[in-house]
């Protein structure tokens, strides 16, 4: 028989191994990037909600060039919106943040900037969190409920700092692809259908500010028949606050829309 070999204490161990133990930690909840992943098991981060209605949301901004269109289009089209903005930006542009408000639309977080998360720690996490969570509920005159990591990316040290700053992670169940630089409004609008369900929550950008120049245009194109496809689904179209997600890990439920 042989010997077993004995564990070591975690002071003992090689650096190595406690490098790898700890960046395991750090990126294993970020599977749930992967769609069957997280509609099998974590459906309320999906954004699955209620089945005869339909979640649409925006990242990236506040982009005082191209955001104001969305809005303009969300408008004619009778439609409501969430939008996850970077603290960064909306400190820059606090106008179009307070527009958005304005026309009835719902502010949530996607961070202070657009990073990588592969490096970061809770710490930073929590402060960079806590601070874009405070620009927005500066601009929105209420404390924001949601939060969708950049890139959809979300490791064990952003799930606990959102945690920490009262925020529910949210992904999506459907997106665009509206980021390339062969985006067209065809192309968009296809890849949302494939995808798209009642209680369903769509990811598209309203500005180009970590992607290819210009293809929000192809969004923009599009977002006219999204919303009357969805319509003539008989599916109804509107922000995370009144899409119904289950309270989940933080036990907050959003307040639908009157």
């Amino acid at each position: 028989m042989s010997a077993r070999r004995p564990v070591l204490p975690s002071a003992a161990r090689p650096p190595l191994a406690l490098a790898a133990t700890a960046l395991g930690a750090q990126v294993l909840p970020a599977g749930t990037w992967l769609p069957a992943v997280r509609r099998t098991l974590f459906p309320a981060l999906a954004g699955l909600g209620r089945g005869d209605h339909v979640a649409l949301t925006f990242d990236d901004g506040p982009d005082p060039c191209s955001t104001p269109l969305f809005l303009d289009a969300l408008e004619r089209a009778g439609a409501y919106a969430t939008f996850f903005v970077l603290g960064e930006s909306l400190v820059r542009y606090p106008e179009t943040g307070r527009e958005i408000v304005g026309r009835g639309h719902e502010l949530a977080v996607h961070g202070w900037t657009h990073s990588r998360p592969w490096f970061s720690s809770c710490a930073r996490d929590t402060r960079e969190l806590a601070r874009a969570a405070e620009a927005v509920r500066g601009t929105a005159g209420a404390a924001p409920l949601w939060y969708r990591p950049p890139y959809g990316i979300l490791t064990a040290g952003r799930w606990a700092a959102a945690l920490r700053v009262g925020l529910r992670p949210v992904l999506w169940s459907a997106w665009g692809r509206d980021w390339t630089a062969d985006a067209t409004g065809a192309s968009v609008l296809a890849t949302v259908r494939r995808d798209v369900r009642g209680g369903g929550t769509v990811l598209l950008h309203d500005t180009d500010r970590v992607a290819a120049p210009g293809c929000w245009r192809a969004t923009l194109e599009m977002l006219p028949g999204l919303v009357d496809g969805l319509r003539d689904a008989g599916l109804t179209v509107g922000p995370l606050a009144g899409h119904g997600i289950r309270a989940g890990w933080t036990g907050r439920r959003a307040v639908p829309r009157t």
